[in-house]
């Protein structure tokens, strides 16, 4: 579970990202397209090309914390979580 501190903002990305990149391509598309500073403790989120999966980037004031999701059809929206986030 993210422990987020009040006044944390939710980033999302818009368009389609490469969901090969890491930590540092995230964090390099964090301060190019969204103009913003990876280490503000706020969270990034970013689809892939299908939306398909979701990977979310957040630094907890210790280090990165990374949460790919892969979704697949099944629940009552049409998506059911195959796999769970994971650091």
């Amino acid at each position: 579970m993210i422990d987020l501190r009040t006044g944390t903002k939710i980033w999302l990305a818009a368009g389609v990202t490469d969901m090969r990149r890491g930590f540092d391509g995230l964090s390099a598309k964090v301060q190019t397209v969204l103009e913003q500073q990876p280490f503000s403790g706020h969270v990034f989120v970013f689809r892939g090309r299908r939306g398909d999966i979701v990977k979310l980037l957040w630094w907890d004031g210790d280090g990165y914390v990374c949460l790919p999701s892969v979704w697949s059809e099944g629940d009552s929206s049409g998506r059911r979580l195959r796999k769970e986030l994971f650091v």
